[in-house]
């Protein structure tokens, strides 16, 4: 197993590595904190947006579900009178200039494949890129929004915020709490305490005030390539394939639907190529986010799955409130 491979490894369940790499977390803690403390006494500078800022983040490295949290957001947000705009840093984007502006047919070399999945599915306007106030700064000029949705940047302190989501997942097999990098936390678990809102994907929150569960509704699989009009393969054994941060929830989503799958895993924003999903024209599942970057090289023995986030009651209101009461 390579190096990389056991540190990602010791991330889900500690191992000898960690406790060599604990020190390491200890001087993460502190300089983190002295950043922290250096933006609190104004000693960076922090941009205030003209318009309220909400932030939807976490505290680890990897997946969580924060993508079809994002998109719940932006669609109940507009239901709610607001005109949401959306920035991202971009992760797995390589674009000639930033910010950049992300549509429809923006390619998705460019835009990373998360911005795209959010426009494609909202048509929100967003715009990704290393300085989110740049990012924000060129959505003001060119759309007419009154709201900015930060996709990740909990730890982004040049930013100033009026709401903070911060989104934890409980459907993996975290057993490793120690900070980078002995541990996948960017901020320790006490963060939670100045958070507005808790959203656990595959959690149960009780009574827990401000704290709401999650799920994903998986949809009816559709075509990768749209000039698809073949009829999904019912009953046929399929090859599952999933390039995300956590792909055993994938995994387990297609069993628990009933399909019979080989799963194969890839790292998290893989770059497909054909040779990748062709498995001799067997039929292929796979995430909507994995889907994006394979329109045009999918055939017809290529799918996706859907899938729309479950929250609970009340937190679309709670949010929407909290924006109108912090302006």
């Amino acid at each position: 197993m390579g190096l990389k491979k056991y540190l990602l490894k010791s991330w889900t369940k500690p191992n000898a590595l960690t406790g060599i790499l604990r020190p390491f977390s200890s001087v993460y803690r502190g300089v983190f904190a002295l950043r922290k403390t250096a933006f609190e006494r104004g000693m960076f500078d922090c941009y205030r947006a003209p318009v309220p800022v909400v932030i939807v983040g976490n505290l680890t490295v990897g997946g969580t579900g924060k993508t079809p949290l994002v998109v719940y957001l932006v669609e109940q947000l507009k239901e709610r009178g607001f005109s949401p705009g959306v920035i991202s840093r971009g992760y797995s984007g390589d674009s000639p200039s930033y910010p950049l502006l992300v549509k429809a047919d923006t390619s998705v070399e460019e835009s990373g494949d998360e911005p795209a999945l959010i426009v494609r599915r909202t048509n929100v306007p967003m715009a990704v890129g290393p300085d989110r106030r740049a990012s924000i700064e060129m959505l003001l000029r060119e759309y007419q929004i009154d709201l900015i949705i930060s996709d990740d940047g909990l730890q982004h302190l040049a930013l100033e915020r009026d709401v903070e989501i911060c989104m934890i997942d409980d459907t993996s097999e975290q057993q490793n709490d120690n900070l980078l990098p002995a541990g996948p936390y960017r901020e320790p678990l006490s963060r939670l305490m100045s958070v507005d809102f808790i959203v656990r994907h595959g959690g149960d929150v009780g009574n827990a005030e401000n704290q709401f569960s999650m799920h994903l509704k998986p949809n009816k699989p559709m075509a990768v390539n749209p000039q698809n009009e073949s009829v999904f393969p019912e009953g046929s054994h399929l090859q599952a394939v999933a390039g995300i941060g956590n792909p055993q929830r994938f995994f387990d989503t297609c069993q628990t639907l009933g399909y019979s799958i080989t799963p194969h895993s890839f790292a998290d924003h893989h770059h497909f190529s054909l040779n990748d999903i062709s498995f001799s024209g067997k039929p292929v599942l796979m995430t909507e986010k994995d889907a994006v970057k394979c329109n045009d090289i999918a055939a017809n023995h290529h799918w996706y799955l859907p899938v729309d986030a479950v929250i609970g009651e009340g937190f679309a209101d709670a949010v929407a409130n909290k924006i109108r009461k912090e302006n």
